[in-house]
Order: structure tokens, then sequence, then C-alpha cells
């Protein structure tokens, strides 16, 4: 029996929205970094995942900064 290697396309959500992978040699770290120029809230914000959903690596950008009071 062979084995079989599988990849899957990566995508990336911060809250509601869907960003696409700019670079598939960047880490998903680079990633957030790239993005956090177009949304600043990202600097503060860690990577989770990946979660597998059908064919996709998805990873899940969270604020550390909670809300104060």
């Amino acid at each position: 029996m062979a084995l079989q290697v599988s990849t899957y396309k990566r995508v990336f959500k911060h809250g509601n929205i869907t960003l696409a992978d700019p670079n598939p040699d960047m880490t998903p770290e680079q990633v957030m970094g790239f993005y956090s120029n177009q949304y600043p809230e990202l600097t503060t914000s860690n990577v989770h995942g990946p979660v597998i959903e059908g064919e996709e690596a998805v990873y899940t950008f969270k604020t550390t900064v909670g809300t104060k009071g």
C-alpha cells in the first residue's frame, strides 16, 4: 500500500473576514504580520489552527486584547 500525501489550501480567518494566502511559503505568523498593515488589531493576535474543513486548512487569528471594565 502506497502512502498518499494530500495538500490543503490554506485559508486565514479574522473575525468574519476570510483572507487569501498571500504566499504558501510564509508561515501563518508571517501571514498575520503581512495583513497587520490592513488590520492593526492583528499585531496583538495569535494564530490558532489549522482546522481541516473539507479541502482547506483554516487558520484563525484571535486577538489577545480583552475589553476593559
